[in-house]
Formats: structure tokens, sequence, C-alpha cells
């Protein structure tokens, strides 16, 4: 059986009841976690930029622009959605591919969904079949790729896999489809984007975007390429479909900012709740971390991206605020002068022995120092939230409610909650999808 065989039999084959107890609760949680995500991106400009974009060059009736509730065809929703998984850059991830595979997932279901209505077990299971394929679709791509590549550029074929499925593809669309995602992704150079950050970010609606329509592109019998994953430097990457599941070693993320900022912020905040200073009596803060992370801009951000790809920046926003949310990555927070002067006293150094552990793990530690000359040291520190110790579901709705009650209110997010974690119960998504679209004030 060649490869590609073995991704088409998992895609096309595998139910709900295939996936073990583990997997399903995980589907569930990714699903929570990726919804708040994704709602509350859709108030950034980036999101409503993408919103107004997709409604005036994508018009149609077919799918809902979540935040809005206005509609476009399916390919526009999943275009605007997809910038607004990912626009807090709060979403979960993956490690080895140092990229994000659920939020090109998401949006092209949730428009795959409109077309096709599923059960709920049904779009869980296509939820997790997008995530495995696109988990091992980024360590194809990066495995053979002379740059580092953004989500977007394998999670087009994550996309097409979920939605494919959804929409019924047969066994030769669905291969059609999986060739055509591969090549009309986005390859996007990534560093381009860490070095002057940007709106583009990490490609995932233009990916998500190409992934559906590779789908339905595949439905209509147009051709694609033999898929990547014949090319996989590792066959057993593929061979493990349905055996081991990859789903499971996400890392979710507590603070809206980039994944190699966040250990120096576990960090600051672990001396912060030991420590018995001001911010005003901090003289300097050192941090050693990986290469990767000292590459990250210590400017002051002259917007939301800018925050988010930064290291100065967040570090100050949560020693001073205790926390890394969407009000410490927006105006007025970003012209605080309190702020960027404690971030002004942010130096950062690469520490070998952190850079030999990445991307597998990523490390930091930090020292503050006071005016007084009192140095107050974290010690190493990873991220939070990294498999395996995974946030517990209480800490999952706690975020859940943290990003969407300022949103929905408290009772609506709760029926939102509870509409998500039910779907393994219920024969329809209409609940789900129908407190999903409601409309948010823009």
């Amino acid at each position: 059986m060649s490869l590609n065989d073995h991704v088409l039999d998992f895609i096309l084959h595998t139910t709900w009841a295939d996936l073990p107890a583990a997997v399903q609760h995980q589907a569930r949680r990714c699903l929570l976690d990726l919804t708040a995500a994704t709602l509350a991106g859709t108030q950034t400009p980036v999101a409503r930029i993408m919103a107004e974009f997709a409604l005036a060059q994508c018009k149609g009736e077919e799918a809902t622009i979540l935040g809005s509730g206005r509609r476009a065809s399916l390919i526009g929703a999943a275009l605007a959605n997809g910038f607004a998984a990912n626009a807090l850059d709060i979403d979960d991830g993956y490690r080895p591919v140092k990229g994000h595979p659920g939020v090109c997932v998401l949006p092209a279901l949730l428009a795959a969904s409109e077309a096709h209505p599923p059960s709920g077990p049904a779009f869980l299971t296509a939820l997790v079949i997008g995530y495995e394929i696109g988990q091992r679709a980024g360590l194809i791509r990066h495995a053979g790729a002379a740059v580092y590549h953004a989500s977007g550029s394998w999670g087009a074929l994550a996309a097409a896999a979920a939605a494919g499925r959804i929409l019924g593809l047969d066994r030769q669309s669905l291969y059609e489809a999986l060739g055509t995602a591969e090549y009309h992704a986005p390859i996007a150079p990534m560093m381009k984007g860490i070095a002057r950050p940007d709106m583009g970010k990490d490609a995932t609606g233009w990916g998500g975007m190409a992934g559906l329509a590779a789908a339905l592109l595949a439905a209509q019998g147009f051709t694609g390429v033999d898929p990547l994953f014949a090319d996989a430097a590792d066959p057993g990457w593929v061979t493990e479909l349905g055996q081991r599941w990859r789903i499971l070693d996400l890392y979710f993320k507590p603070y809206a900012c980039c994944r190699w900022a966040q250990p120096a912020i576990a960090a600051v905040l672990r001396i912060a709740k030991q420590a018995h200073f001001t911010p005003a009596e901090i003289a300097g803060i050192h941090v050693r971390t990986f290469a990767a992370a000292a590459s990250l801009s210590r400017d002051h951000p002259r917007h939301t991206e800018d925050a988010q790809y930064n290291l100065a920046f967040p570090i100050a926003a949560a020693l001073i605020d205790g926390e890394l949310g969407p009000r410490q990555v927006s105006p007025p927070r970003l012209c605080d002068p309190d702020l960027l002067a404690l971030a002004d006293r942010v130096q950062v150094e690469v520490a070998p022995d952190y850079e030999t552990l990445f991307p597998a793990q990523a490390w930091a530690e930090v020292t503050v120092q006071t005016q007084g000359g009192q140095n107050w040291a974290s010690g190493p520190a990873q991220a939070r939230w990294e498999p395996p110790d995974s946030p517990t579901d209480a800490e999952l709705f706690a975020k859940f409610h943290w990003l969407l009650d300022p949103l929905l209110g408290p009772d609506a997010a709760a029926a939102l909650a509870r509409h998500i974690w039910e779907l393994p119960e219920n024969a329809a998504c209409r609940a789900f999808l129908h407190a999903l679209h409601r409309p948010l004030s823009f």
C-alpha cells in the first residue's frame, strides 16, 4: 500500500467510534479552545479587514463570517474566519512543526458544514482527521523545505482533508483535493513575518481557503499533483495514522503572543509571585533563551501583530498586568508609557543550552534586577500548558470565558461552551452553529 493510500484510508474510513476516548476528549478541548480564539480574534483589525474583503470579493450567502453574522461564499467565509482564528496568536500548536494545525482546519470545516450539515460526532471526527493530516503534512513539508514555512503552507492539506470528509468526496476526488491543496497552498516564508510582523502572520486564512477550495474543485473533477505524503522523509509518520494520535501532543496557549516568547513570560510571572517590588523599581530584566525567541522584536509595537511577535513588550505587559490577552496587545496598551519604559529595560541573551533543545522543547530563564541591587532569578522555565502538562478542562473553560464573556456575556458564552461539549451526543450541529454564528458588536 502506498503512503498516499494510507492517508486516503484514514480520511475516508475513520469513524468517531474508532477514536480512543482520550482523542474524543481532546477533540472537544480543541474545538472549545479554537472557538474562543476565533471569536475573540474577530474583534481585531486584521479580522475586520478580511471580513470586509470577503464580503466584497467573495459574494454569496452560503456561509457565515463569524463575529458579524454576515454571509459570503464558502471560500470567502473560510478566508475571513481563518484570519480571525490566528489573529490573537492564542490558538493551539504543535511544537515539531513550529506552527498551528487547528486554525486552518476549523474555518474550512465550518464552511463545509454549512453546505453539508453533519452530526456532532461526524463534525468532531473530521476535526480530528484535519489535525492528524495537518501535523504530518507539516512534518513532511519542513523536512523537505529549505526555509521555515508558515502554517498555511501545510495547513491547506489539513483543511482539504477535513472539508473533503464533510463534503463526502470519494477516494479519487479526495486524492485530487490533497494534491491541489499542496500545490495551491501559500508558501509563506515565516521568518520574514518575524522580522517585520504583518497581518499575513501564519498564512492560516489563505491555507484554510486553499484547502476548502481544493476540496470544492475536486468535487467538480479538478485534478491535482501527487500529494506530498508520498515523499515523507520518515514513512512512519504516515503509516502510524490511526495508531499514534498526534492531536494528543498539542500545546495550548495561555497568552496572546508568539509561543517563542511564552517561556520567558512564564519565567517572569514566576518571579512576580515570589518577589516584592513594583515595576518602577525594576532596573533591568535579563532573559536567556533560544535563538528563535531572541530573534523576536524588542522595538515598541506599532500594531497588534507587532505586539505579538515581540519579546520585550509581552514580558513587560505580563509583569505589569499579570496576564497577556486581547487587551494587552491592543490600543491603548500598545502606547502605555510605563509599559514601554519597562520593555526598554529587557535584555536578551541566546543560551546555547536552550538552543540545542529547540524546537522539541522551548526554555527560558529570567533575572530581574531591582534599583536597590537585588536579583530575582526564575530558574529554567517552559511555557505553560506544554504536553504532558496540558491544561485541565477547567483551565480551558476558564480561558474560554476569559476571552468570550466580554463579547458574548457569561450566559451566552456558557451556552456556547455547553453546545461544544455536548456535540458527541448530538445528531446535528445545528445548536452549536446557531450559537457560534451569533453576531457580535463590531
